[in-house]
Parts: C-alpha cells; structure tokens; sequence
C-alpha cells in the first residue's frame, strides 16, 4: 500500500514526455486514422516502450534481496588515541548515512525470514569522502580463502540443471572446506532467522588497520549493535513468514520508520596492537576466527539512527553502491585475503551492474566535488568541465598526502613491514584446517549455547541437512560436527536416522605455525622475503 507521504501530499506535477513536453493524454497513442496501425512519429509512446524494456538491471549476484532507509551517524566517543581520522576524533558531529539490509543467497524478491546470513552496510558521507561499511549481521564468515568465495555462492545458488535450490551442493561443499563449521554453527541456531531487518547487529568480520599521523596503528574490528537487541525467529515462525509475507522484514522496516519508531544502533570497535596480533592464537586475518570480548573489550564510539525512508527504492536502494575500498583517511584495510578480495570485486560488480559512472548517481555521490583523471562512459554527468585530464602543469590540482600513511618514516614502515610484508613476498596461499578451527565453534556450542539453543540448532540444521541425498556428504558433514563435540554430531545423526560418525582428522595448532616457518624460510632463501 502506499506510504503516508503519497496519502497526504499532492505534487500537482504535469505529465510530460522524458524530454520535457507536456502530453494531454498518457494512453493515447498516435495512430494512421480511425483504425490504423500506430506511428512511428510518436515519440511518447515509442519511448515509454523503449524504456519500459530496459527498466530492469541486473540484480546483485549476491545480497539481491533486501530493504534500506537512510539516518545519521553521531560520533559519541573520542578515538583521538588510536586514529587521526578527523571525523573519529569529532564528538557530536553527524552525518548522513545510507544504510542497506539483505538476504545473500536469494533472488531479488525472496522470502525475506530465509535462513540466510544478513548483509548489514552503511555509507557515510563525510568531508573527507565516502566510508562504507559493508558488513554481515554474523562476525565471521564462512571462508578464509578469496578463490572459494565464487564457488560457495554457486551452491547457494540454483542447480544448473534443475533449476532447484540443491542440499546435496550445499552440504557437499561446506563438508568439504570444514573452516565453514564456525558459521554454520551460527547460521542453523535461530540467530540464523532474525525478526525482521531491523532487529540485529551488524559486523565488519575483516580486520581493518586505524593509523595515526606518525604512522602507527592498531588493528580493529567493528560490531554495530542493535539497541533493541538481536530479535530472532524460530524455524516455524520464519517458515510460515516465509509463505504468508515474504516481504516481512522490508514492511517491518518501513513502517517502524513511518511511524516515527526509529531504529538505532550503538557502534563499538575492538583494537589489537600490531605485538598483540603477534601473540594472539588465532590468525587476526582469519575471517572464520572472533576476538574474544574477555581479552579484547568492546569500546563505543558511535550511535546510528535510521529515520528517513526512502522516495523512491530503486534511486536510493537498488542504486546505492557499497565497497570496503570505499575509504578515507586514516581508514585502512588489512592483508586479510578475503578482503582484499572484495576491494576489487565490489567496485567492479557495482560498473557492470550500475555503470562505469556509478558513483555519479545521486545516492553514491560525495559530499565533496570529485576531481580527477577519470573522464566519459555511459551516462557521464559530472565531467570535470575544462579541467585537464592529465596531471598537468597548466592547471594543477593540488595533492593532499597525509603525513603517516603514505610518507611513511623507515622506522614506521619497517614496523608494519614486520606484520604485513606482502609486497614482493607474494605467494598463493590455501588455509591448512588444525584444530583451532574447532574451538570457537565448540565454545559456542558447549558454553555460549543453552539448552534451548542446543536444542533449537540441532532440529533446524537436521531439517535442512536430512534432505541430502548423498551418503558421502552425509558422513563427511558428521564428522565435521564430531571434531566439534561428539554428543552434537550423535543428536544431529539420530535426527537423520543416521549411524554415528566419528570425529574427522585435523591437524594440531602447531601444523600451521610449522608450515609457516618452512614458507617463511623458503621465501627468505629464494629472496622473495
């Protein structure tokens, strides 16, 4: 139904064509008398059609279903300490932020309540620039290593001959790259099925670098906490939902705004120093691994707030483009290999998608004029005017190089170097599974989990995993829970109706720590390192 904004207010527009002539009547089409076929000549209605057959654009490949509404972002805490970023070093200071919500796997159109990892993103206007954060509603994910990621989509996706949403795929692959276990644990408890958009937190997942003018920096991580709390679902709930208002979370949203209910949400960060990552257990670039709040708090610094929907979803929502290079100063990803990854494959989806001009259309622009080398493409409206497309000595720009990230002292950069030395040591890389990929996974499950929630996980994942086919996929997927503990993979079989299975061989911690010795020394021997 409409929104309350169309009920009550009129704009008393007059209908025009798209070049600005006014038309009497918008369905009349121009025909070669009284019964004769329609003329080419009329320019209304050759262009309605025209367009009308090329109003669609591609949907994301992935996150294609979700909703969004736009607000503000306060800073509430000084971080002067860690960062020189201007805007974290701002108590009070506002601004606009666009934020988007999203199922991943589902087409545009989807149930909304489907047990489905949630895209959680949010672009900041600053005066220095966009900064987007493009989170998921879980702080880990799935992978650690970038080249899987198109392949795990694949199994998310449709069968390529049956055209069917495939269990025997998606347990197959999962089965077979157990670093997964840590995301599926959370993925199949009801936090899998959150209560509407709205209703959860939001993660960056991916360890991001805040520096300082003299070129130090910690490590951090970002958790955007609902302030209502994470409101889930149970698989019934969201089934039945799934059926009756597949739209649910997009009508929750809108309408707790329209009413004036206005969401908001607490930010926090997590920090390491670059001696604490050294020290740490688990690799800090590792996207399937948390940082435990016992050792490393939480600490506020912002408050998000949601009161603004959008006019029109398609400009403000299915236009809106997010991408973690999205940066500003001070801001800086890690060597995480997985985003790195995303630096390059958001930008690119957003040009084939979008347009090579995205970021010219209204939603993704600025707050500060653009000026650069970039020139032309389709629809180009903000061309620079006469300003050289060269770095010219005729009419120079002026640069801005932060002191500390990129005039770098030896001393500063050889201390960095120390934790993210990959330029000219480059090598590929696949992650070895060791034990430490169980023990975050068998904390949740034998410590974080209750009863209910033990409960709860084993009857939802055995709904959807007991419709596998495969036997092979089914023993391999046993034993990763086994390796978790041997009482959830025992309750997750009998669910099934089928025999036990025992824990799968892992390497220990040490392996890895071994492996990267030897890779080290090799790199070194072969001046490479």
């Amino acid at each position: 139904m409409p929104s309350q904004h169309v009920f009550n207010n009129k704009d008393g527009a007059t209908y025009t064509t798209s070049n600005g002539a006014p038309v009497n009547e918008p369905y009349a089409a121009q025909r070669a008398g009284l019964h004769g076929p329609l003329l080419l000549q009329d320019f209304h209605h050759i262009d309605l059609l025209a367009h009308f057959d090329r109003e669609r654009i591609p949907e994301r490949v992935v996150h294609a279903n979700g909703a969004g509404a736009h607000g503000y972002f306060e800073v509430t805490h000084d971080l002067s300490d860690i960062t020189s970023q201007t805007l974290l070093r701002s108590v009070g200071k506002k601004v606009r932020v666009t934020m988007r919500f999203s199922t991943v796997g589902g087409e545009s159109g989807s149930a909304d309540t489907a047990r489905d990892p949630r895209g959680f993103s949010a672009k900041l206007r600053t005066d220095e620039g966009n900064w987007d954060w493009v989170f998921n509603n879980t702080p880990i994910f799935f992978i650690r290593d970038p080249a899987k990621f198109p392949h795990f989509i694949h199994t998310q996706k449709r069968d390529p001959q049956t055209h069917l949403k495939d269990p025997d795929a998606f347990w197959d692959y999962l089965s077979q790259n157990p670093e997964s276990i840590h995301q599926m644990m959370i993925l199949f408890s009801d936090r899998g099925t959150p209560d509407g958009f709205h209703n959860e937190h939001g993660y960056s997942g991916h360890t991001y670098k805040w520096l300082k003018e003299d070129g130090s920096f910690v490590y951090v991580q970002v958790h955007v906490r609902a302030d209502g709390g994470f409101k889930t679902l149970d698989d019934a709930t969201a089934t039945r939902l799934a059926g009756e208002n597949p739209d649910y979370g997009t009508q929750a949203l809108f309408e707790t705004i329209e009413a004036g209910k206005f969401p908001s949400w607490t930010v926090y960060i997590q920090t390491m120093t670059p001696d604490q990552a050294e020290k740490f257990r688990y690799n800090i670039l590792d996207l399937t691994k948390v940082w435990p709040h016992a050792d490393y708090p939480l600490r506020p610094f912002g408050k998000i707030v949601l009161n603004e929907n959008p006019q029109n979803y398609f400009a403000e929502i299915e236009q809106v483009a997010f991408s973690p290079s999205h940066t500003i100063p001070y801001i800086e990803p890690s060597a995480d290999p997985v985003l790195q990854s995303r630096l390059f494959s958001y930008p690119d989806t957003h040009r084939h998608r979008l347009g090579t001009n995205y970021h010219q259309l209204p939603v993704n622009a600025p707050l500060n004029p653009v000026a650069n080398f970039q020139r032309d493409g389709p629809m180009t409206f903000i061309s620079q005017g006469n300003r050289p497309n060269y770095q010219s000595s005729i009419q120079p720009l002026s640069y801005k190089s932060p002191k500390g990230t990129i005039d770098h002292t030896v001393r500063d950069f050889e201390r960095e170097a120390k934790h993210e030395n990959f330029i000219g040591g480059a090598y590929r890389e696949l992650g070895i599974l060791t034990e430490l990929d169980f023990e975050q996974p068998r904390a949740l499950w034998q410590k974080v989990f209750d009863d209910h929630a033990r409960e709860a996980y084993v009857k939802n994942v055995s709904g959807h995993f007991g419709k596998c086919k495969s036997a092979e996929v089914k023993a391999r997927q046993l034993s990763v829970w086994a390796a978790v503990d041997q009482g959830l993979a025992d309750r997750i079989a009998k669910a099934i109706g089928h025999p036990p299975v025992k824990p799968m061989k892992v390497a220990p911690a040490s392996e890895a720590i071994r492996f990267k010795a030897a890779l080290g020394a090799s790199l070194k021997q072969t001046g490479r390192l």
